[in-house]
């Protein structure tokens, strides 16, 4: 890593953000803590044209925090769904009812409160007080640790706990204290625009002349990759159980780990007899109907192979109505529950299906 430190870094991507930075992101008219705060957490993880119209919708749905925290949590899932990460939603609206119940519905003004809201770390807490309320505070998100690590040719993979107390430090030492939001917007773009992962555009870059990794010619190997490993592949089959109104039983699943407090179609094994496993676990008869190809979803650690199988309900069905955790869901009528993609995916193909017979 170089010892030096450009003395007009900043000068130089404040002055390139003057002329080429991005200004017309939803978020950045009205830059008030709550939309700047939706926007972070959306932005965890996903790209900006991804994030543009859910972030659209989810004002729309919930204007401000105390909208937010008076809803019910399938509301704001039902929101959340085909955006991914869904402990983000959960996260969120967590951290909505504490502003409201701890707070007055405002949101806190110091770095260790922010902190202490769930789904808030050090990053995205910076990034909300500063771009919202100007405060000086270092950044260090994806797009800033690969401007760093290439700016200083910081070798290793930033989740490396040394690697990334160096990117911190560096954060620290480039970040003014003046015009510190156009600051921390600026280097966002940058990475997101010019610095980008693949092929970036060093030639329109401002601070090309003194980066380490174009001088050396080495701008793909920073920042260092995660160490990879084959993803393990998981099958499960999915039933698509529906009864006479053509309703199709959801299950909510467990608040923590794939699909957390998400609704979403009954699970079962290669060995488990769908019919002998209605009749135990429902109480209902039921017949397989069909069996669709299998769906394929790619999670951060593992791929899952999906085996949809419709199923038909026997006369029973609407005694499992009343059961906590489980729901027969309208595919047509549009309710507002919380649904993984797959999921929904594979209830519109039942609906568009149903539909034409």
């Amino acid at each position: 890593m170089s010892g030096r430190t450009d003395a007009g870094f900043s000068e130089r991507l404040l002055a390139w953000y003057g002329d080429h930075g991005r200004n017309d992101l939803p978020w950045q008219q009205d830059p008030t803590p709550y939309r700047v705060w939706v926007s972070e957490i959306m932005l965890q993880q996903t790209r900006v044209s991804t994030v543009i119209p859910y972030y659209m919708r989810f004002m729309q749905r919930f204007p401000d925090v105390e909208g937010l925290a008076a809803a019910a949590i399938d509301q704001v899932l039902h929101q959340w769904t085909g955006l991914g990460y869904y402990a983000r939603a959960r996260h969120l609206y967590a951290a909505a009812v504490m502003i409201r119940d701890q707070y007055n519905g405002v949101f806190p003004e110091a770095l260790d409160e922010v902190l202490a809201l769930p789904g808030i770390g050090r990053s995205t807490a910076g990034a909300i007080l500063t771009l919202s309320r100007h405060q000086r505070h270092p950044i260090l998100d994806g797009n800033v640790k690969r401007v760093l690590a290439r700016f200083h040719a910081v070798d290793g993979w930033p989740g490396k706990t040394a690697v990334q107390k160096q990117l911190w430090m560096l954060a620290e030492q480039h970040t003014p204290v003046q015009r510190v939001a156009e600051y921390t917007q600026a280097i966002m773009d940058l990475g997101a625009t010019l610095c980008r992962r693949g092929r970036p555009d060093c030639e329109l870059c401002p601070l090309a002349t003194d980066c380490r990794a174009r001088l050396d010619g080495r701008q793909a190997e920073f920042p260092s990759p995660r160490p990879r490993k084959p993803l393990p592949v998981r099958e499960t089959r999915l039933l698509l159980l529906y009864n006479e109104d053509n309703e199709v039983l959801l299950e909510r699943r467990p608040p923590s780990g794939i699909w957390g407090g998400l609704w979403s179609l009954p699970e079962l094994g290669a060995e488990d007899v769908i019919e002998d496993w209605c009749a135990n676990r429902l109480g209902m008869t039921a017949e397989v109907v069909d069996e669709w190809p299998v769906h394929e979803h790619t999670f951060s650690h593992f791929r899952l192979d999906m085996q949809p199988v419709l199923v038909r309900a026997g006369a029973q069905a609407h005694a499992v109505m009343d059961a906590p955790g489980w729901l027969w869901y309208k595919t047509d009528a549009g309710q507002e529950r919380g649904l993984a993609a797959p999921v929904a995916q594979l209830l519109q193909r039942f609906n568009e299906q149903q539909s034409t017979r």
